[in-house]
């Protein structure tokens, strides 16, 4: 089987390296960055294909003599390859976690006989797909809420922090704002907002703020009390503060020097560098998951957490490991037959199908990626 992995960067290359294992796929990996390529291609079976990404025509002309498509590029030019995948009439798996509403590519991918499985990371992903598992299990859903970040082992001055995916998207949970579910209805607060601090093991004391991560989950999982949460080490709120209310985030030009020049376009050249992750550095991924309802007139509280770390003998970061080995996992679920819905799927859909879920936590676990699972159950 032929698969081709549109972006190779630090969730799309483990992906490809992943794949790769497996002698009945033929991997290949287009980017417009020749040293990752050249990289992956070294490191592997692995064939490269130089292309700049941003034009949807060429996409849905390089991606028609593939089997499979993993599309992982940047968010802003995702919806438009998504589309040029499907104009294609191929299979896909996304993690490009654009903002636009990927339903309205649902008709599309239904005339052209597209599985189309949206979302499919750590979470949004991973945490979608146990959320959709325990509320299916439950016969009411009351309250959801989840926590996760990715850090650096090593706390460093002056950011404490390293992105594991794609920078320019780390900024959007400092500007985006934040869609929650209160007492039934859509409400909007600021991201970096309800600032609360919480306790992790093997980690310590971090905070959590309010970010717009619950996406799909807001129309398809009816709970009167649902929030997503970003976790960074205690301090780092109030540093993306000052620098959103300073303006440095802005994408509206100003003028500098007679030089019309975007705000975030200079964050970015300051910034990123120094939140890139090196060679051999150790990240970690946190995530908590808590469902809670009713069953047969019990309280029921399902919770999931997630402790993963870097792995030292595959030299892969623990966000790339999380992110991306869920979608090469649900690939191969396409792959086997197991999962055939033609159209647009978010990941709580496959969480209604418990062969679905039950595929996805195996796959992750042989890859020493583990969820726990705990169960409280009380009579009312």
């Amino acid at each position: 089987m032929k698969i081709i992995i549109l972006g190779g960067g630090l969730v799309g290359g483990p992906m490809a390296l992943d794949l790769a294992k497996e002698e009945d796929f033929q991997v290949t990996v287009a980017d417009n960055n020749k040293e990752v390529l050249q990289k992956l291609a070294d490191m592997s079976r692995i064939k490269p294909i130089h292309m700049d990404l941003s034009f949807p025509e060429e996409v849905t002309r390089l991606v028609s003599s593939y089997d499979m498509v993993i599309n992982a590029v940047p968010g802003f030019m995702g919806f438009k390859t998504l589309k040029a995948i499907i104009e294609a009439g191929k299979n896909v798996v996304d993690i490009a976690f654009f903002i636009e509403d990927p339903f309205e590519l649902d008709a599309l991918a239904r005339k052209k006989g597209v599985t189309a499985i949206m979302d499919c990371g750590v979470a949004p992903g991973m945490c979608n797909v146990l959320i959709g598992y325990a509320d299916h299990l439950l016969d009411q859903t009351d309250k959801v809420a989840y926590y996760v970040g990715g850090l650096p082992q090593v706390r460093e001055w002056p950011f404490e922090y390293k992105a594991g995916f794609s920078p320019i998207d780390v900024i959007e949970e400092y500007t985006r704002p934040a869609r929650l579910v209160e007492n039934g209805k859509i409400v909007v607060k600021p991201a970096l907002s309800d600032a609360e601090l919480m306790n992790f093991n093997g980690i310590g004391t971090l905070e959590a703020f309010n970010s717009d991560g619950l996406r799909s989950l807001i129309h398809n999982i009816k709970a009167p009390s649902m929030k997503e949460k970003t976790l960074r080490y205690p301090g780092h709120i109030e540093k993306m503060k000052v620098l959103r209310e300073t303006g440095f985030f802005s994408q509206d030009a100003i003028e500098v020097n007679g030089s019309q020049i975007r705000p975030i376009d200079l964050t970015a050249k300051l910034l990123f560098p120094k939140w890139k992750l090196k060679e051999g550095e150790v990240d970690i991924t946190i995530m908590k998951v808590i469902i809670e309802g009713r069953k047969e007139n019990k309280r029921m509280r399902y919770i999931y957490d997630l402790f993963d770390t870097y792995d030292p003998v595959t030299r892969v970061h623990s966000m790339a490991r999380t992110t991306g080995y869920t979608a090469t996992v649900a690939l191969r679920m396409i792959a086997k037959g197991l999962y055939t819905h033609k159209g647009i799927t978010v990941p709580e859909f496959l969480g209604k199908k418990p062969e679905c879920v039950n595929f996805l936590l195996a796959g992750l676990k042989a890859r020493g990626v583990n969820y726990r699972e705990s169960i409280k159950r009380s009579d009312d």
